[in-house]
């Protein structure tokens, strides 16, 4: 019989038919980890939790077997269950407490969590740790230096969010994120530059009123932190966003207008970001006459005349690997197509993304999205998902053009 908990399994999720362990340590943050436990489940990982003893004491195992539907190993046995456990897939340590990880870059395996995990690596397998604790713990030359060999030794530090003065637990939906990108890419971004735009730009007629469009800057960013996960030097480069932004993850420049998102961009690849992926939507049109004071309504309606603005790509086009995007309002695919095929020749761009934004479940506002995806050979559908698996097969194409441009 299948326990209730597991019913929660998606067997189409990306980490379907992975095993994790999830060691938990004494953080006082430790029952986030009970959040983090389902949420590797929705994504479709099957979840067994070992503890250290002073963890148990600050929370039930009873909480951990309820949510996985597994057993919860606090001490080590006769069964010898860090052997068995190591035949899992991965192991996340969350929360890691200063002791934690200062004993793991050392070889200290005085509980259940560390022996656990020294058998991880000892089979070359996927540890990741997430520190959590007071900042002034944090900041000790002793904990750089055990994470610093903790990278060094293949261990995959996540970023803790620093606010209160406290090392926080991070946003978890961004932790099975981020576990799910290096579980199933590893690091096979991380000899790239990339400088990422995203959202609108705005073009102001007065100091209140602005054309712009109604871009939420999801894909982008989406696309931003798999890359960033997956190793890359990430430069994001955005307008106003209606998306959540890690505060941990990457460079990024906040921009207003067309021009200041096209200077960023000309910047970043004097710099040396060597792909520029344009996901943003800048606004193609601005004013001639911009008011200096809001226009007052009572009085006579002004007269309006719009100018194009600057082509961003232009200052990367032949510089840089340029992802252009096409976003059209049109009545059939193939019409879909011969306008980004038309665009790409015209700009230049290495690769051309494009979707109808006429639809209303997928695109501007949506969490999901619908693209086809055309290089300079060939051109692949990648069919309505969540834009976090469409940012990762992006990701994806543009490295393998990237390297076989590299080859030629």
């Amino acid at each position: 019989m299948v326990h209730p908990s597991k019913k929660i399994l998606q067997s189409r999720g990306q980490l379907f038919g992975k095993r994790i362990v999830l060691g938990v340590t004494a953080s006082v943050s430790l029952y986030k980890s009970l959040d983090l436990a389902r949420d590797l489940m929705r994504n479709g990982a099957d979840i067994h939790v070992v503890m250290t003893r002073a963890a148990a004491k600050l929370i039930s195992p009873e909480m951990f077997r309820w949510a996985t539907g597994n057993n919860v190993v606090t001490k080590i046995t006769g069964e010898i269950e860090h052997v068995e456990l190591s035949e899992m897939d991965s192991m996340v340590i969350a929360p890691a407490t200063m002791n934690t990880l200062v004993k793991l870059a050392y070889g200290i395996s005085d509980n259940s969590v560390l022996l656990t995990a020294m058998n991880f690596l000892g089979e070359k397998k996927t540890v990741f740790v997430v520190p959590a604790m007071h900042l002034s713990m944090y900041q000790t030359n002793q904990l750089n230096e055990a994470i610093q060999k903790l990278r060094e030794d293949g261990i995959v530090v996540l970023k803790p969010y620093l606010r209160e003065d406290v090392a926080h637990y991070p946003d978890i939906p961004l932790m099975t994120w981020e576990i799910s990108s290096v579980l199933l890419r590893g690091k096979d971004l991380s000899n790239y530059k990339i400088l990422v735009t995203a959202g609108p730009t705005r073009e102001f007629m007065d100091p209140v009123r602005f054309i712009s469009n109604p871009s939420s800057g999801t894909m982008g960013v989406a696309i931003a932190n798999e890359a960033y996960f997956r190793g890359a030097s990430v430069r994001l480069v955005h307008g106003p966003l209606s998306t959540h932004l890690s505060p941990v993850m990457w460079d990024r420049r906040e921009v207003r207008t067309t021009q200041e998102m096209m200077e960023e961009v000309k910047r970043g690849v004097e710099e040396g970001f060597s792909i520029v992926i344009l996901a943003g939507a800048p606004a193609d049109f601005s004013f001639s006459t911009k008011f200096e004071g809001k226009i007052d309504t009572h009085g006579e309606i002004p007269k309006l005349e719009l100018t194009k603005t600057p082509k961003i790509s232009s200052v990367a086009v032949g510089k840089a690997f340029v992802v252009g995007f096409s976003a059209e309002t049109v009545n059939s695919e193939v019409e879909l197509l011969e306008k980004a095929k038309a665009k790409m020749n015209r700009h230049g761009f290495d690769i051309i993304i494009t979707n109808n934004v006429s639809r209303s479940d997928i695109g501007f506002n949506s969490t999901q999205n619908e693209v086809t995806v055309i290089t300079k050979k060939r051109q692949i559908k990648l069919d309505k998902d969540d834009k976090v698996i469409i940012a990762r097969r992006i990701l994806d194409i543009v490295k393998d053009e990237v390297e076989e441009g590299r080859r030629v």
